[in-house]
């Protein structure tokens, strides 16, 4: 045969590729645009991870300032609507502090100007969940401090006689035993 028939007998060969992915042994130009197809979808994939991560990263930190914001002002309420008792307080003050006696009728008014100062206090506790320990179930050492132990005729032993200061819980987490005495 001559080489003119060897060539025409011979089957057609895959056309060289002389560009930066050249043809390896059995490598067919199908296969390398499917490599190139998948490594395109790998570094999108990849693109839309880191995108999502920073984004996740971002919506983190933006709660956690929320979070840190919320704890610093979490008592804004709570005293704003002090401000009212204490503005009651200092109207109290400033009207006795200009005067060189006290007037009985001035002694009744600063004692009806206390009393309607604590019970704004009462409001303002009640509003936010405060509330006072009571003595209803005699003697709990979990709400109750005692402080002395006193003769009493009229109590049992082991029950309160007196409270020498007021206790407070906010829901079911005491704030402050109340201190008592208790009967011997």
């Amino acid at each position: 045969m001559s080489e003119k028939e060897e060539q025409q007998s011979a089957p057609e060969q895959e056309p060289e590729l002389h560009e930066e992915n050249e043809l390896e042994e059995g490598e067919t130009v199908e296969e390398l645009s499917e490599v190139e197809v998948l490594e395109k979808k790998l570094s999108e994939c990849e693109d839309k991870y880191l995108r999502e991560y920073a984004e996740f990263d971002n919506i983190k930190k933006r709660m956690e300032k929320e979070k840190f914001q919320a704890i610093g002002y979490a008592h804004e309420q709570f005293a704003r609507d002090l401000l009212s008792v204490i503005d009651a307080l200092d109207n109290a003050s400033a009207s006795v502090a200009d005067r060189d006696e006290v007037t009985p009728e001035m002694f009744t008014q600063l004692k009806e100007g206390i009393e309607l100062t604590i019970s704004q206090f009462g409001k303002v506790f009640e509003k936010h969940g405060v509330e006072l320990v009571t003595m209803e179930n005699g003697f709990d050492p979990n709400f109750h401090e005692a402080v002395m132990k006193v003769d009493s005729p009229e109590h049992k032993e082991g029950e309160v006689v007196q409270v020498l200061q007021k206790g407070y819980k906010i829901k079911d987490r005491l704030l402050r035993s109340a201190m008592v005495s208790i009967a011997k």
